[in-house]
């Protein structure tokens, strides 16, 4: 029985192999560069994020009996997020992206191989139903459509859902699940995936939040890249923009965001300090090449907060 509150995220853990051509790429020859190896996968680095703010987080993914997965699985240990529930296969590989980067950082080619992520099913999820009824907040991704409809219409009620959609095409996918969220954070790309009209403009972005609020969804984050964070929830809607950000590298700044949510939630935040302090969090993010900041805290995160210039346009309802 688990009686201290607890955030859970169900999701990929992917191990990203990526070689950059160090000159013009010739196919078919080698070509001298470097390659880079890293951890990944959006719910991964959701569930690594909200551990480094101090949030207990229980991660269910799969894993297989390799060097990689033994990697994931002692790297968790050291953060403090908890993977013990995961999916544990013999004999495969851990879910592994690889990609060929020509010299001016384009992709010529990539394998994928997430063969063993495919094996988390229905009945594996139902047999960690204790863990997901007892979980505050449950945060999602739609790269598996028919596990996640499973996930949410057997505990829907039982748990909060949080959903990051990934992609545009996996957006449209899932777009009629989402009356089962508490919570979503599209860009402004998936949210028109699944609304099917275009948001171009402060009218759009209103009509946006009026067709995802009717459906029951809670709270509405829309990232607008560089022109902030739509936000919406039933009583409250807006804008809020950073000044002054420093970009080294934009990846992961939306798994940030959506974790941080998190944090929030089980803190209580208000809306604003909660829009404030996710985008606070993706600031801290993209301030550094990798694609979760090292040192990542909430005093971390707080700093940003306090030292960032805030534009807020509060929009009628």
């Amino acid at each position: 029985m688990h009686t201290q509150p607890y955030i859970l995220v169900i999701g990929a853990s992917i191990i990203d192999i990526i070689g950059f051509s160090a000159v013009k790429y010739r196919p078919q020859n080698s070509n001298p560069g470097c390659i880079k190896v890293s951890m990944g996968g959006v719910c991964r680095n959701i569930a690594e994020t909200i551990a480094h703010l101090g949030v207990p987080t229980k991660f269910i993914s799969a894993l297989g009996d390799d060097d990689h997965g033994t990697s994931i699985l002692e790297h968790s240990k050291i953060i403090g997020y908890d993977m013990s529930d995961s999916l544990f296969l013999d004999h495969c590989s851990t879910p592994t992206y690889m990609a060929i980067l020509n010299e001016n950082g384009e992709m010529v080619s990539a394998i994928v191989d997430m063969w063993s992520l495919n094996q988390m099913d229905a009945a594996f999820i139902d047999s960690k139903s204790d863990i997901i009824k007892q979980a505050s907040y449950t945060f999602v991704d739609a790269n598996n459509p028919i596990l996640l409809e499973h996930i949410l219409k057997t505990y829907h009620g039982q748990t909060q859902f949080v959903l990051d959609p990934i992609s545009a095409t996996k957006a449209e996918s899932i777009k009629h699940l989402l009356p089962y969220f508490h919570t979503i954070k599209p860009n402004r790309f998936e949210a028109e995936a699944m609304l099917g009209y275009p948001l171009d403009s402060t009218e759009s972005l209103l009509k946006a939040s009026e067709a995802f609020l009717a459906q029951g969804i809670t709270n509405v984050f829309i990232s607008l890249d560089e022109n902030g964070i739509f936000y919406a929830t039933r009583e409250q809607r807006g804008i809020m923009m950073a000044q002054g950000t420093k970009v080294v590298n934009v990846t992961g700044a939306g798994d940030s965001f959506v974790a941080a949510l998190g944090y929030c939630y089980v803190n209580a935040f208000a809306l604003l300090d909660t829009v404030k302090f996710a985008m606070a969090t993706s600031l801290l993010t993209i301030s550094h090449e990798s694609t979760i900041h090292p040192e990542l805290s909430t005093e971390a995160v707080k700093g940003i907060l306090s030292n960032t210039a805030w534009e807020h346009f509060k929009l009628h309802i």
